[in-house]
């Protein structure tokens, strides 16, 4: 029974056209990098700087991509991500000395570890509470919030690089399992398998899908919304942290500005995945493969040094447009479809 199961599953996955269409995008990607840039393509070194990038912005668009399920959307993420990652290199500094090389730097790791956590999850309850309960708009709660983080990381570093952490925290992070898979990777695959538990194999992740379909229907069949809103915006919180702390791992220090174009980024990935805007459908593999074909993207883009980075807002503002019009006349054509094949068999 198991078996069949999985088949069904993989065959609706290869039916989907945003997955469908994504895997042929990105295959038409990786031989054009192949045949323009072939000894960059061919270098592992090139693949160990995407493995290290992407992580940053992918586990914010797994925060997005559940909040937009729901009928949200989370525009506070990187303002999560820099507060915690601001706050937790502060903790680290309290405990162990700059540049100490001493036991109290591990201690300093974990205590950074919990604390960006924690904090995370209570900006993602925050903002969840605003939603479900004193029933503010998502986009205009976290909008909001979005500003309030970011100026509580401007308040604690005082608007400056926070730096000298611990030797141990970047040791961590660079670290290579079998001396090959770098280390934020691990972390976004570890964090993808959990996100997938939950969505598909979990009450939780089939309720997500109702509350996102009809909201009133949702409420009406017993579900409890509002812990349920407060819940999904609590797991985007802890989605940037980690962030958070891989921008910190990568960079070496924290600042209130850093990521600033990620959270169009994580919307752009988020809707080419083929989330709803609306809600109730979208599929973690859509994301998955969007995050790798925009990495792959980028990286192609920064091998002609006559494409300025400043081009980079312009080019992924056009594409979400692009992926929007698209998605419309693809709704659009089925219902027509849809309304042909009903005429046909009345």
């Amino acid at each position: 029974m198991t078996a069949i199961t999985t088949s069904r599953s993989r065959v609706r996955l290869f039916r989907d056209q945003h997955v469908t269409r994504l895997a042929s995008i990105l295959v038409v990607l990786l031989l054009f990098f192949a045949l323009v840039r072939t000894e960059n393509f061919f270098r592992l070194a090139t693949w160990q700087s995407m493995a290290v990038q992407f992580p940053e912005f992918g586990l914010m668009a797994l925060g997005v991509m559940l909040t937009m399920i729901i009928g949200g959307i989370d525009l506070s993420v990187v303002g999560i991500a820099n507060m915690t990652a601001i706050g937790s290199a502060t903790l680290m500094l309290s405990i162990a000395p700059t540049g100490s090389d001493s036991p109290q730097g591990y201690l300093a790791l974990m205590a950074a570890i919990f604390f960006s956590l924690l904090v995370g999850a209570l900006a993602g309850a925050f903002n969840g509470f605003l939603v479900a309960k004193v029933k503010i708009p998502a986009i205009l709660v976290t909008l909001g919030t979005f500003e309030l983080f970011t100026g509580i990381a401007v308040i604690i570093s005082g608007g400056k690089p926070t730096s000298g952490l611990p030797p141990q925290y970047g040791e961590v992070m660079a670290s290579r399992l079998f001396g090959v898979i770098p280390m934020p990777l691990i972390i976004f695959i570890v964090a993808t398998m959990v996100i997938g538990v939950l969505m598909y194999k979990t009450a939780f992740g089939t309720k997500l899908y109702m509350l996102g379909s009809n909201e009133t229907a949702a409420e009406f069949s017993g579900l409890k919304t509002t812990s349920l809103t407060i819940r999904t915006y609590m797991i985007s919180g802890l989605l940037a942290s980690v962030a958070g702390l891989v921008m910190l791992g990568n960079y070496n220090s924290a600042k209130a500005d850093y990521g600033s174009t990620y959270t169009l980024l994580a919307i752009l990935i988020v809707v080419l995945g083929g989330v709803n805007p609306n809600g109730g459908s979208g599929r973690l593999a859509g994301v998955i493969l969007a995050v790798v074909v925009l990495q792959v993207l980028s990286s192609l883009l920064n091998t002609f040094p006559h494409i300025s980075n400043f081009y980079r807002p312009l080019i992924w503002g056009g594409v979400l447009l692009l992926v929007i019009v698209v998605n419309q006349w693809d709704k659009r054509d089925h219902l027509a479809r849809l309304f042909r094949w009903k005429g046909t068999t009345s």
